[in-house]
């Protein structure tokens, strides 16, 4: 039986990309909701019913476990699927939590990057009310990065460009800390680097949820021996065409450079 993954778009890809080089002989199953991203600029009630929608089609292929590799869909809806499925449904939320355990005592500061539907949500909110003590927790929503991955932009240049000018009001020495709170985000760690000082830090949820999804099908006796093989579907439509799968493919190999 395979893994799956599901995300809005391609974001997601940054996730399995983590649990292919952890659990390599795995087979999965990734689902890009392409007809409907990105979901972080649309209302809660519109993301939770593509989310039903597109996890009731992956339930239907028979998967063993379930990686919502998107932290909009983690934050309104992995309550209510975790009571809908009996497999394992594993989420993404933005890698607060050992951000603020490093710099709480140091006085730097954090800065959460994200889409406005998570940054909005009450697990967001809850999340920093309980680790934030000291304030030190800010938070920037960045669409236009998400609007570049889905178009396969990756310009140094342009990116650079839109980011400076997002960052513009921040004091970017403050900051130990930048979390990537959004799936799509790591594709351009290396341009986000080249706006901050040397010496900050620079963390996503990806490693901590493949290394999560490795000890659940541990514990739950379900590893088993597949070929690494991906199966990509772009909103229920099996991926054949050359062309995309090559595009994904792509994206694997460039995250291998990150």
């Amino acid at each position: 039986m395979r893994i799956g993954f599901f995300d809005s778009g391609i974001g997601g890809i940054t996730v399995l990309h983590q649990a292919l080089k952890l659990l390599p002989n795995e087979d999965y199953l990734f689902y890009a909701d392409t007809r409907n991203v990105p979901y972080g600029e649309k209302t809660k009630e519109e993301v939770k019913q593509y989310i039903f929608e597109a996890v009731q089609f992956i339930a239907e292929q028979q998967v063993k476990a379930l990686v919502i590799a998107c932290n909009t869909a983690t934050s309104v809806a992995i309550e209510e699927l975790r009571e809908r499925y009996e497999f394992p449904i594993l989420g993404i939320e933005p890698a607060v939590k050992p951000a603020v355990q490093k710099w709480e005592v140091h006085r730097k500061k954090v800065l959460v990057l994200a889409t406005n539907l998570t940054l909005r949500e009450e697990k967001f909110t809850n999340l920093v009310k309980r680790l934030d003590h000291r304030d030190i927790v800010d938070s920037l929503a960045l669409p236009g990065l998400v609007t570049f991955a889905e178009q396969h932009e990756f310009n140094d240049e342009l990116v650079k460009s839109y980011l400076e000018q997002e960052l513009s009001r921040f004091d970017l020495c403050q900051y130990g800390t930048v979390v990537l709170g959004c799936t799509h985000f790591p594709y351009f760690t290396n341009v986000i680097k080249e706006i901050f000082p040397v010496g900050t830090d620079f963390i996503s949820g990806s490693t901590g949820t493949a290394n999560n999804l490795k000890r659940i099908l541990e514990c739950d006796q379900l590893l088993e021996s597949g070929s690494g093989d991906i199966a990509f579907y772009n909103s229920g439509i099996r991926v054949e065409d050359t062309a995309t799968l090559e595009r994904y493919g792509q994206l694997l190999l460039m995250l291998d450079g990150l």
